[in-house]
């Protein structure tokens, strides 16, 4: 039996979103950036654990905000099928500050329109008590039913101009957010087939629901390989 999995990419323009689908679609990388201007839908299939699952991967472009609603969803063309995806990339770039906060402002409004859940507020400030943490994995929504999310720093191999220390995004995301977190470069194809063999496995493990959602993905970072087909 084959499993569907729909995956949504998100964040702001230059970060390299698209970039990462396609050096792990199709191991390449342009340096030429072309900014994402519609919904793109690519269909791979992968075996993992012995079993083949179909992916589909929606890359989108920079959304003003979260659709809060079905039917806000459909009216805009660039937000269709935003809201029912089984897990969640948010990308930013580690050189660019405004990026982060782009897809922390995301994070946020999938939370308040998914589950009603109340804003957070986050210190950015490294000296600030429990300021430190960046990383991303999954956040309860929709009834019982969990969404993992995931933030991504790329362009690690640009990281003598990183912004915000590595330990402050990583415990911010982790301990704070509940997501999962991991830095990747595009260009190098460094730990871009990792990002998703654990994105897919973190949906796998989501439906044990007795295992707290930082525990299953951080047991998928131990198990088990993907294989593209």
């Amino acid at each position: 039996m084959v499993a569907t999995f729909k995956i949504a990419v998100l964040g702001a323009q230059g970060v390299g979103k698209s970039a990462i689908v396609r050096q792990f679609l199709y191991n390449e990388f342009s340096e030429v950036c072309v900014p994402t201007t519609a919904r793109r839908v690519y269909l791979p299939a992968v075996v993992m654990n012995g079993h083949v699952h179909d992916l589909q991967i929606m890359d989108f472009p920079p959304i003003t905000a979260f659709p809060v609603n079905t039917l806000q969803e459909w009216a805009d063309v660039c937000c269709r099928g935003l809201r029912s995806v089984h897990a969640y990339i948010l990308v930013y770039d580690i050189c660019c500050f405004d990026s982060f906060e782009y897809i922390k402002t995301i994070r946020q409004q999938i939370l308040e329109t998914r589950t009603g859940s109340p804003k957070a507020k986050v210190n950015l400030d490294p000296k600030a008590e429990g300021a430190g943490c960046w990383a991303g994995i999954s956040c309860r929504v929709i009834g019982t039913s969990e969404t993992p999310i995931i933030i991504v720093g790329n362009k690690r191999d640009l990281q003598r101009g990183r912004v915000i220390p590595r330990w402050n995004v990583s415990n911010l995301v982790k301990k704070t957010w509940k997501c999962g977190y991991i830095e990747c470069s595009a260009k190098y194809n460094w730990h871009i087939l990792l990002l998703f063999s654990e994105l897919l496995k973190s949906v796998g493990c989501a439906r044990c629901k007795h295992v707290h959602t930082t525990i299953r993905f951080q047991g998928a970072l131990r198990r088990n390989r993907c294989t593209i087909m």
